[in-house]
């Protein structure tokens, strides 16, 4: 295998939980930071991992 295609396989595995595990934390930490904005931003930050979890719950397939 190709180092390329090893490449291209960690990306598809880990890219999406990647992006929503830093999405989340970006959330927990606008959430200390203060309020206004800041509140926007961990509501935001939250609420599309918490979209995500759900929307993959609710697509398994039933025997």
């Amino acid at each position: 295998m190709t180092r390329h295609k090893k490449h291209s396989a960690f990306w598809k595995t880990f890219g999406t939980p990647g992006w929503i595990a830093l999405l989340t934390a970006v959330g927990l930490f606008a959430a200390l930071l203060g309020d206004g904005a800041w509140d926007v931003l961990a509501w935001v930050g939250m609420a599309i991992p918490t979209w995500y979890s759900c929307k993959g719950l609710m697509a398994r397939k039933r025997i």
